[in-house]
């Protein structure tokens, strides 16, 4: 039954037959037959097809919300034997919003000293790809924003409050000011993330806010693309406070405070609500529990 029930999974996730029978590592009619027989068990469709996947039925839907239940505890159970044997090992998949990158050696740096045989996959995610990804057992936690848009069933872990930063050269405007205002920032040309990251989604709504429209001269997915081009001295950034210090200031480019208002948002680690947790995810909220205080600061 577990097997079968990870087929969906990976049908899920995937779908498409073909896709999610190579994620399994079986063939396409071992995963069609296996979901198949599946089906004939419960007494239910659970997949539409036609020559392709087309969707879940209400009855495949309510099914895939009992199989990551299940999967998730067989999971959990192996993974809680093999530590009473083993110690802690295993591999640890989290899923960071591009904004966060840059503090997860925070968490995984002194989780490694505590727990040497633990490997790691780091990966980068928009927040709503986090709490998917997180719902499918493709990852084991995520780092997201934790109060400004609908998170779901999962338990979290502040880890540090997000404040944003004009970040700038010297020489160029609203470079020598101590502080400035969103309606400031919205004159300037900007770089900034891509529309489906959560974080443009917020400046976008304070820029909005001071009666501008967001035009960013460039956007990117990616932070690393919007620093590199800010510390070139002609294009200019909103970034959080804490990742544009973990990049690292020069001295012709500054992160300046942006007030008018001071927004704060929170973010933490999240991971699936299962009790007990796996060991694995138990000894990381440990370790973020530990580390929120210092972030904070």
């Amino acid at each position: 039954m577990i097997d079968k029930l990870d087929f969906l999974l990976a049908l899920a996730r995937e779908c498409h037959f073909g896709r999610a029978a190579d994620a399994c590592g079986v063939t396409q009619p071992t995963l069609s037959a296996g979901i198949k027989q599946l089906e004939e068990t419960l007494g239910v469709l659970l997949v539409n097809r036609g020559s392709r996947f087309r969707s879940f039925t209400p009855e495949g839907e309510r099914v895939l919300d009992w199989a990551r239940r299940i999967v998730g505890d067989a999971r959990a159970l192996r993974e809680d034997i093999n530590a009473l044997r083993h110690g802690l090992t295993g591999r640890l998949r989290i899923a960071a919003i591009p904004t966060a990158l840059a503090m997860v050696a925070s968490l995984t740096t002194p989780f490694r000293a505590r727990h040497p045989n633990v490997q790691f996959t780091i990966l980068s995610r928009t927040s709503i790809e986090v709490l998917a990804e997180l719902d499918n057992l493709e990852i084991d936690a995520g780092i997201t924003y934790l109060d400004n848009e609908p998170l779901g069933r999962v338990n979290t872990v502040p880890l540090y409050p997000e404040r944003y930063r004009l970040l700038t050269s010297t020489g160029a405007p609203l470079g020598e000011r101590t502080s400035v205002t969103w309606a400031e920032v919205a004159q300037v040309p900007l770089c900034l993330l891509t529309p489906d990251m959560q974080n443009r989604r917020i400046i976008n709504r304070l820029l909005n806010r001071t009666g501008a429209e967001s035009r960013p001269m460039l956007e990117s997915d990616s932070m690393i693309v919007l620093f590199s081009h800010v510390r070139t001295g002609k294009w200019a950034s909103v970034m959080p406070a804490k990742l544009a210090e973990t990049l690292g200031l020069t001295q012709t480019l500054r992160a300046i405070p942006i007030v008018e208002p001071d927004e704060v948002h929170t973010i933490g680690l999240v991971i699936p609500q299962r009790e007990p947790m796996t060991p694995l995810t138990a000894a990381l909220v440990a370790e973020a529990q530990r580390l929120a205080p210092a972030l904070s600061d």
